[in-house]
């Protein structure tokens, strides 16, 4: 052989093995295709599904405001009718207080007074014994 058919060999030898190495290559290129092809399809069902719920939580959001702001208007309304009823409340509590301290200053001033009559009859009394006691004669008179 000669050797430009021993380089043509070689040259041969090392066409095959470089088809073979790209063949494996776009084997596993394929393979990989194939996986993100399984992996986009998943994810495209996946993001289809969770859009559905996500409309569902949208619409079911919306739905529980309004009847929260329903409510809370409700609410409102009530307040404002019950707040009468609490001012009702406060000025005959205020009303109760001011007749508590208008009894305790009349008793303060019948005690008061008792107190002074009860020292004034005392003294009257004082006074007629000890009148009838300067008077001796006044009533033996009599």
């Amino acid at each position: 052989m000669t050797a430009g058919a021993v380089a043509g060999l070689i040259a041969a030898c090392a066409f095959a093995v470089l088809v073979v190495f790209i063949i494996l290559l776009l084997l596993k290129v394929g393979k990989t295709v194939d996986k993100v092809n399984k992996t986009v399809d998943e994810t495209t069902k996946t993001i289809t599904v969770l859009t559905g719920d996500v409309d569902l939580l949208s619409r079911q959001a919306e739905s529980l405001l309004v009847k929260t702001n329903e409510l809370l208007a409700d609410v409102n309304g009530k307040v404002g009718t019950i707040d009468p009823l609490f001012q009702a409340v406060a000025d005959l509590s205020a009303s109760v207080t001011d007749l508590n301290l208008a009894s305790r200053q009349a008793v303060s001033k019948v005690t008061g007074f008792a107190k002074k009559s009860g020292t004034a009859g005392l003294a009257a009394t004082a006074g007629k014994t000890a009148f009838k006691l300067i008077r001796p004669g006044k009533k033996s008179a009599e």
